[in-house]
């Protein structure tokens, strides 16, 4: 599906047809902008309505000493609701990193076994916790990368306007190069705390210069790739492993 244009002007006769394309617009998540505008070409009256697709846009804000602790609330809970299925979750993504600014947004990661199977069982425990699953199955492959696409397979879901808080939920193959990548990412920061500033201005700036959260993450992406070049020779020198 395309994105929907953020900027129209409906026109037409002022009828109940007109009043409908208006209030179809409205329930698509369109705002009015303005007032209507009136004429009358001389034998019935014309009206010309703005209305604007609001963007989601990323909002980046300091680091918050609360979100571990919002996580692991989180985790014992996906735990109790998913069972032995879920072989490991972690709290991953800049949230988990100390001192990193962020977008007010816990990342959780669940292993598991096989995505396709988990899908199913997971759907209704996670519902109950307020998630719902999304269509995005696939993670952006580092740049440079000759791996199948395939290996980088996922699965979504993400909880919006919670008491307890916004989570995107990664279900991710346990092995995965998707997998290891989120658990590096994190461990490299935190083992360098040194380089937690720059990243964390580079995402304040980045967020007030794009539209919206696609554009954050498209721009972003090749960044982080930079960085989990850097940290697979750490990962290679000390042994790490996820």
């Amino acid at each position: 599906m395309s994105q929907p244009l953020p900027y129209r002007v409906l026109t037409g006769p002022d009828d109940s047809a007109f009043c409908e394309r208006v209030s179809a617009a409205l329930a698509d998540g369109y705002r009015l902008h303005g007032s209507p505008a009136l004429t009358f070409d001389g034998d019935r009256v014309v009206v010309a309505q703005a209305i604007t697709f609001p963007r989601d846009r990323a909002v980046v804000v300091d680091y918050d000493d609360r979100w571990p602790a919002r996580a692991r609330t989180l985790i014992g809970e996906l735990a109790g609701s998913l069972g032995p299925q879920a072989l490991r979750i972690e709290h991953i993504g800049s949230t988990a990193i100390p001192g990193m600014a962020a977008k007010d947004l816990l990342d959780l990661q669940v292993s598991v076994d096989d995505l396709d199977s988990v899908a199913e069982a997971f759907h209704g425990p996670l519902a109950m916790l307020g998630f719902e699953r999304t269509s995005f199955n696939q993670d952006h492959v580092p740049a440079g990368s000759a791996d199948d696409p395939a290996r980088w397979a996922k699965r979504f879901w993400r909880r919006r306007e919670h008491p307890a808080g916004d989570v995107n939920l990664h279900v991710r193959v346990a092995g995965s190069p998707n997998e290891r990548l989120a658990l590096l990412f994190r461990d490299w920061f935190r083992a360098h705390p040194s380089a937690v500033p720059a990243y964390a201005q580079f995402k304040r700036v980045l967020a007030e210069s794009v539209p919206d959260r696609i554009a954050y993450t498209d721009v972003k992406d090749p960044v982080v790739d930079l960085v989990i070049g850097v940290a697979e020779q750490w990962a290679a020198e000390t042994g790490w492993l996820p």
